[in-house]
């Protein structure tokens, strides 16, 4: 009772003031009552209690008459629809709950955007909601300027801060320049595959049977995020995926196969541009834990050399431990008449993205900008994931001018982003009109807790800056959101070339991300 009470309150205050005159009637009706206090009465006389008790339910009874009309809107269930909505986001997956999204089709769906649950609880429909004004361009020249001018960021570099309230540019400094953005790539695939796939999509792992050969098939679905641990933290399992092919094939009397594999989702080179690299396997549209050979999650590591073929001998080996006994795995097609037998789906989207930004994840974002490409008809490609990614920016009217895409991860030199466009992509993941890109701002590492921020910002605005990093040999990056003295949500957008020392670098641009903390 209590936590209804504390949840009805404020809504209850504001209510009451529009609401007057249907009010008025009622407290004619009934005693005066202050909130959070019962009417004092008269002491009763003998033989007059029940009088007095049923005036005091009667009273009770309007003033909760009153409460009921103002609070609504009520479903057909008895539920005020706000906390119904308000309950319902707090059982479901998102935000950066990145590893309990559960595989199977009726899993959580992601939680729905802030903006409508506020909406029903009396709040703002704007991304953020306050009286006072956001700092004036002349503010943040005298505190930005200096501090981007720092002997460490001697080289090219650009800037650019917004109010994700109102879209207003509030600074800028070459914001228009095209730079090497780094890892910050990322936040444009992201938004690229949110705007054509939806936060719901699932990329799904499955097993067919072609008819009369008792040959099956492991078919890739792209899925970066499939895992061989026994634990699986909710990702989709490729034990599970065993264990429910085995059981179907031990229905059909079958306990020998001829076992194979389908990577014919994607095309083109599997290799990126810049090599064998630890911080990134070859893409396939099969592979497990990214090919990673130390049973890490995040980070640089070797991996193996086939991803594919990896997956599909441990796939191997989970049969016979089921009981099913396999030819060596070779690489094959799925025909359209092969039946399928079993299949595990990644967790949504939206958690794919979370997860993705948060651990700067380049595995997940090579995967992600095929995906894109599918969807809009592009092949399955690194060029044609890069084509994809600035025809769905360029769809959502960004301002795309000297930027150049050639990969999905950022790990491509050749990259072109401007500070203008990094805050652009933040504004239109903060539109309370487009809930479904909403994963790109929680996913972003939180400063000092989370991710590639996670030992960043010891010192300073812990908490409150959430940003993605970028990398490279002599590039700095850093773009994201902070929220300022006055409550303001700003975006912003930090690039540096020619950096010398990336330590130093990196300090310079978070100095000033804290400083627009203040």
């Amino acid at each position: 009772m209590e936590r209804i009470a504390n949840a009805v309150r404020p809504r209850l205050a504001s209510a009451v003031t529009a609401a007057g005159p249907r009010l008025a009637g009622l407290a004619r009706a009934a005693v005066r009552v202050r909130p959070g206090h019962l009417p004092r009465l008269p002491r009763p006389r003998t033989g007059r209690t029940w009088q007095y008790t049923a005036g005091a339910a009667t009273a009770g009874l309007a003033l909760a008459a009153g409460v009921v009309t103002v609070a609504g809107p009520w479903d057909a269930s008895g539920q005020r629809t706000a906390e119904r909505d308000r309950a319902a986001a707090l059982e479901r997956s998102g935000g950066a709950d990145h590893g309990r999204s559960g595989t199977a089709a009726e899993a959580p769906r992601p939680a729905p955007s802030a903006a409508p649950v506020l909406a029903g609880l009396g709040g703002t429909t704007s991304a953020v909601g306050t009286k006072k004004a956001a700092p004036g361009p002349t503010d943040l020249t005298g505190l930005l300027k200096p501090l981007l001018d720092a002997p460490a960021l001697h080289g090219p570099h650009a800037a650019a801060v917004v109010d994700v309230t109102t879209g207003a540019r509030l600074y800028g400094a070459d914001a228009g320049k095209a730079l090497i953005p780094a890892s910050t790539t990322k936040i444009a695939t992201a938004v690229a595959a949110l705007s054509a796939l939806g936060p719901d999509h699932r990329l799904t792992t499955r097993t067919a049977l072609e008819p009369d050969t008792r040959e099956l098939v492991l078919v890739g679905g792209g899925d970066p995020t499939l895992t061989a641990h026994p634990r699986t933290d909710g990702w989709a399992g490729l034990r599970a995926l065993a264990a429910d092919t085995a059981g179907a094939l031990d229905r059909r009397g079958i306990r020998e196969i001829t076992l194979s594999y389908d990577t014919t989702l994607f095309t083109g080179p599997a290799l990126h541009p810049i090599g064998v690299n630890d911080n990134l396997a070859p893409v396939s549209a099969l592979t497990v834990d990214e090919g990673r050979t130390d049973g890490s999650a995040s980070g640089p590591v070797t991996r193996v050399g086939d991803p594919a073929a990896d997956a599909a001998a441990k796939f191997a080996g989970f049969l016979k431990d089921a009981g099913i006994t396999t030819t060596s795995p070779g690489p094959s097609k799925a025909s359209t008449r092969a039946q399928t037998l079993a299949t595990v789906s990644s967790p949504p989207l939206s958690a794919l993205v979370e997860r993705m930004l948060t651990n700067s994840d380049n595995d997940i974002a090579e995967a992600l900008a095929r995906h894109t490409a599918l969807a809009g008809g592009q092949p399955a490609s690194f060029d044609g994931g890069a084509e994809a990614i600035a025809t769905q920016l360029r769809k959502l009217g960004l301002p795309m001018a000297g930027a150049a895409f050639h990969d999905g991860s950022g790990l491509d030199r050749d990259d072109r982003l401007t500070a203008d466009l990094l805050t652009a992509l933040l504004v239109k993941a903060g539109d309370p009109h487009r809930p479904g890109l909403r994963p790109v701002l929680t996913g972003l590492p939180v400063a000092g807790f989370t991710g590639t921020l996670s030992s960043r910002y010891g010192d300073g605005a812990a908490g409150v800056v959430r940003a993605k990093t970028g990398t490279l040999t002599g590039v700095n990056t850093l773009a994201g959101t902070v929220v300022d003295g006055n409550g303001r949500l700003l975006a912003f957008a930090f690039l540096a070339s020619d950096t010398t020392n990336a330590p130093e670098a990196q300090a310079a641009l978070d100095k000033a991300a804290t400083a627009l903390a203040g």
